[in-house]
């Protein structure tokens, strides 16, 4: 597959970014930053025309599903009015929907591809419960697969200090209970981001990925 995109300008910006985060700054370097959301839509899109294949993505385009690098501030200590990444969640209806979805946070020094559920609703986590304490196998076949733990390793969330209520102290799945969020990731080196196959290596982790998010939507 051709690399129709290139993410240099995309780090290149977010790493002066984040020793410059404020807004003359970033307003006296927009063509720059234009630049790098430029090239970083290109590889979204990129993503969601080959995943359309076999995802239902019609009509989802890059900027349903990127989110805005402005930071809602109002709540929070920092202040800084930027994120310091890119990311994108590339699912049907976009960074909105409900659906699970793929993933992508580009990030110098932090960047990932994931996916999962994550900051679930009371309905979503006791869904998720439920399926684990009746059929814990078929979540289990799809985790414990070799390539799929070489990619992602271990399932991860906050967890419960103990197993939630309702269910037995001593459940042989408490580990997996104990989750307020499961979520999957790849984290991804600098160089692995900007090298030339990465379209390709987004695409194949992506194809890892697709059978835990499947299992995830079919029981929500």
């Amino acid at each position: 597959m051709a690399q129709q995109f290139d993410l240099e300008p995309v780090m290149n910006f977010l790493g002066e970014l984040k020793s410059n985060n404020d807004r003359g700054w970033f307003e006296g370097r927009r063509a720059q930053y234009d630049e790098a959301l430029g090239q970083f839509e290109s590889y979204v899109s990129s993503i969601i025309e080959f995943l359309s294949e076999t995802e239902p993505f019609s009509g989802l385009s890059p900027k349903d599903c990127i989110f805005r690098i402005y930071r809602d501030t109002r709540f929070s200590k920092d202040k800084s009015p930027y994120k310091t990444n890119m990311g994108a969640y590339i699912a049907p209806g976009g960074r909105k929907s409900h659906l699970m979805g793929y993933y992508v946070h580009i990030e110098p020094g932090a960047s990932m591809l994931a996916g999962g559920l994550h900051h679930p609703d009371p309905a979503q986590l006791s869904a998720w419960r439920d399926s684990i304490d009746s059929d814990p196998e078929k979540f289990k076949s799809i985790v414990d697969n070799e390539r799929f733990k070489k990619f992602f390793g271990e399932v991860q969330g906050e967890k419960l200090k103990s197993v939630p209520r309702g269910y037995p102290k001593d459940h042989p799945e408490m580990d997996l209970l104990r989750l307020k969020s499961v979520t999957v990731s790849r984290m991804l080196s600098d160089r692995e981001v900007l090298a030339s196959d990465f379209f390709d290596e987004t695409i194949t982790t992506y194809k890892v990925l697709r059978p835990f998010l499947r299992y995830m939507d079919s029981i929500l």
